[in-house]
């Protein structure tokens, strides 16, 4: 059988005007008169000029460790399976945590992870969560047809409410989700209250706390529910690489908790081909890049200042925020989607409506030139919000 790659790649070349190349046959003739193939344009990050600021990814990484790091694992092991390098980024966690090597599971972000846990546990009952959430991973079984989240109002100050989440515990719930910091509302829950929360919880069902911007905040380890995995109980932690190491498009993600808990779940993944070399090696680089973590801290923190005093400037308020994001209060008569639109006729993007939240918009701290775009545009925006909304 003769050779026949797809014939897109030489459209254009002398060689698809031969009677060689139209039958999809390489010839050594055909490839001597082959014009040169050019690589097509593709943008790996945002359009030029564009102010990406709706997916809380931190602009500034990969790190240089990370950088160099990557280049070296994609030549020397870019043609291999990732076995090797994620069993060792395994045991660095597992050592980082106080914990075996058992009880982590990594995945290619942690978003495939936390889907696995809740498919796990929907294939026992329902999963339970705050009306408010980042829910997009419990949802996944809801789309297979599974069954519907059971939701708890958030408070009149859209703070979690773990008192009535606790008592939304029934027979019928297999796992609680909690998000701390919660997005998209930047919230932050007190530690003490959230532990004895997880600890009564956990007696009742499984508790996953998904930490995804824990290293963004001040004291994160304080903020932690990863002790309790190791105190035996009933509790699994989700965190990911995607947000203050820089990492989102590299997907590197984990879970932890106990090897019974983390075998029931990875029995819905695929083991270590959801993984790859470059993104581990980025990881295992960056872990303990304290220098680069202060830094991005830093850009976070001169992001949100620039945004809430935007916010002020135009009669507005905004949630306090502890991560890379803040949720902004458009007003009674606001509407986030028009918002959104206003601010994309201005090369800004940002997040539209979450639920029925509709005056609450979502902005991130993305590169300090795009914050000071956002904010610049915020009157316009905010003006053309209302002639779209009577449109």
């Amino acid at each position: 059988m003769t050779y026949n790659p797809s014939r897109r790649l030489f459209l254009g070349g002398s060689l698809a005007a031969s009677a060689a190349g139209a039958a999809g046959i390489i010839t050594p003739a055909g490839l001597a008169s082959a014009k040169t193939m050019q690589a097509p344009g593709i943008m790996y990050g945002p359009t030029p000029g564009v102010a990406k600021l709706n997916a809380n990814e931190n602009p500034y990484g990969p790190s240089d460790l990370a950088l160099k790091a990557i280049a070296e694992a994609s030549k020397d092991g870019g043609a291999y399976y990732a076995y090797r390098a994620g069993m060792y980024l395994r045991d660095m966690l597992a050592e980082s945590n106080g914990l075996k090597p058992e009880n982590v599971s990594i995945t290619a972000g942690s978003s495939l992870i936390l889907a696995f846990a809740a498919f796990a546990a929907t294939s026992k009952g329902k999963i339970l969560g705050p009306d408010l959430f980042w829910d997009t991973t419990s949802m996944a079984p809801v789309r297979q047809g599974g069954p519907e989240i059971v939701r708890v109002p958030n408070t009149a100050a859209l703070d979690i409410d773990l008192d009535a989440l606790y008592n939304a515990i029934t027979p019928e719930i297999a796992m609680v989700h909690v998000c701390n910091p919660n997005n998209p509302t930047g919230k932050l829950l007190d530690p003490k209250k959230l532990r004895e929360f997880c600890i009564k919880a956990s007696k009742k069902t499984l508790v996953l706390v998904d930490e995804a911007y824990n290293e963004l905040i001040k004291d994160g380890p304080k903020h932690s529910m990863i002790p309790l995995i190791n105190e035996g109980h009933n509790i699994i932690v989700a965190r990911t690489f995607s947000k203050i190491y820089g990492l989102a498009g590299m997907r590197v993600g984990y879970m932890l908790g106990s090897e019974e808990n983390m075998e029931f779940i990875n029995k819905y993944g695929l083991g270590g081909y959801s993984i790859n070399q470059a993104g581990l090696a980025a990881a295992i680089a960056s872990y303990n890049d304290e220098a680069f973590k202060s830094f991005s801290r830093d850009k976070v923190k001169e992001g949100r200042d620039i945004i809430m005093s935007a916010v002020k400037a135009n009669g507005l308020t905004a949630l306090p925020s502890t991560t890379n994001f803040v949720f902004v209060n458009l007003g009674d008569d606001g509407d986030a989607n028009a918002f959104r639109k206003a601010m994309e006729q201005q090369d800004v993007l940002i997040r539209g409506q979450y639920r029925t939240y509709h005056q609450w918009s979502r902005v991130s701290t993305g590169r300090i030139e795009d914050v000071k775009k956002y904010a610049a545009a915020m009157p316009k925006a905010l003006e053309d919000m209302y002639k779209l909304m009577k449109a």
